[in-house]
């Protein structure tokens, strides 16, 4: 298997888990991640949002750890990259509107390139206007976002995860396990005892 180059858009109150394990796992098994974020450059820091589901109507949120980013994102050129990574949390509120990052995403899907979009990531997909259909699963409050955008949301169980074309999505962390297997399928990363 020859190494990928990843490229993963985070920001400010990115899910910690969403963001801090698929990082690590793609990293462990060989692959180089370029963590970045609009406005900032290699060494700065987002600060991460824990979201946990504790019997309430929706997730509560927690500060999370600071996650080091380690490219600028000033240098990005989506061309140099095989895959994509969208973590969840409340940065894509907020990341869906700068046009490079939408422009980014385009050019995956464009090339159809692997892309890998878990949570609240579907609202980038959404205003990338990538999604039309596409299944996507999503955090289940951002289904509207997805049907807008003409996708089909995949109603999956919240540790399942779901694959179309050069797409996987998952609705939140507990999926990491679906999430990151079919990803690392997509990559054609194989992974031997």
């Amino acid at each position: 298997m020859a190494a990928k180059k990843i490229l993963m858009l985070v920001g400010d109150f990115a899910e910690d888990y969403e963001t801090m394990v698929p990082f690590q796992t793609l990293l462990a098994v060989g692959h180089t991640v370029h963590a970045v974020c609009p406005d900032k450059k290699a060494g700065d820091s987002v600060a991460t949002a824990i979201h946990d589901f504790e019997g309430q109507q929706t997730y509560s949120e927690k500060r999370g750890h600071n996650f080091t980013l380690n490219a600028s994102f000033a240098d990005v050129k989506a061309e140099n990259y095989d895959a994509l990574v969208i973590p969840g949390g409340r940065a894509p509120e907020y990341l869906r509107l700068n046009p490079v990052v939408l422009g980014i995403v385009r050019h995956f899907f464009d090339a159809n390139k692997p892309v890998a979009a878990i949570c609240h990531g579907a609202q980038i997909l959404a205003a990338a206007g990538v999604l039309a259909g596409r299944q996507c699963s999503a955090y289940p409050a951002c289904r509207a976002e997805v049907e807008l955008a003409d996708g089909k949301y995949a109603e999956i169980p919240i540790d399942g995860a779901v694959t179309e074309g050069n797409l996987v999505t998952a609705p939140a962390w507990p999926a990491h396990p679906q999430w990151m297997a079919q990803f690392l399928k997509l990559l054609g990363t194989r992974i031997e005892p």
